[in-house]
């Protein structure tokens, strides 16, 4: 119980918190819907298990070098993501029709992208959540699976929350509104962008 209670605990906060892959939930919600942003915030599910296999095998040290070209590719995968946004926010048009299926595919590795090129899930695994897991998993199967099935309840809950909460208020927008907020999430996953670029050169 309480490893499943520390499970909780952490991916709440983990969830809640802001950064890239909250802001493309935010942003893929606006542009195309509901589904578009369940799969954005569904990515964590697809990505992480090589980071919790790498990360319990080597939780003691991350290596400088490889902290630096993960921040440094995830940077330039959001500073991308940015532009594009703000590239199309000019004559965004909202719409309610079904993304094609090329569409569809293109939000979840959009969402995967994010995930597993940002440094911040493999700094959390490696520093906060690998020496727990290994603990959980000394104690009992049940108790590491446990943690996991609560940490990653309230890691993509709190994202499909988000979504809903967007999705819900999407249809009270206006194209002009729709454009606007496209810009402040454009706008703001640049600055996660270069606030990433910004970790290695300090």
């Amino acid at each position: 119980m309480n490893y499943l209670l520390a499970g909780i605990s952490l991916g709440f906060a983990a969830g809640i918190s802001p950064g890239p892959l909250l802001t493309l939930v935010i942003t893929r919600t606006l542009e195309r819907g509901l589904g578009a942003g369940l799969r954005v915030a569904v990515a964590p599910l697809l990505t992480d298990l090589p980071i919790i296999l790498i990360a319990v095998t080597f939780f003691a040290v991350l290596p400088p070098l490889l902290e630096n070209i993960l921040t440094v590719a995830g940077a330039i995968f959001v500073l991308y993501l940015a532009w594009e946004i703000l590239r199309d926010a000019r004559h965004a048009q909202l719409t309610t029709a079904a993304p094609a299926t090329g569409a569809a595919s293109a939000d979840l590795w959009r969402g995967m992208l994010v995930n597993f090129l940002s440094p911040h899930p493999w700094l959390f695994w490696i520093g906060v959540a690998a020496p727990l897991l290994t603990s959980a998993w000394q104690t009992s199967t049940w108790a590491a699976l446990g943690f996991l099935a609560g940490f990653y309840a309230l890691l993509v809950g709190s994202k499909v929350l988000a979504a809903l909460g967007v999705a819900s208020g999407r249809r009270f927008l206006d194209d002009a509104w729709y454009r606007r907020l496209l810009i402040a999430s454009g706008l703001l996953l640049a600055f996660f962008g270069i606030a990433l670029l910004w970790q290695t050169v300090t």
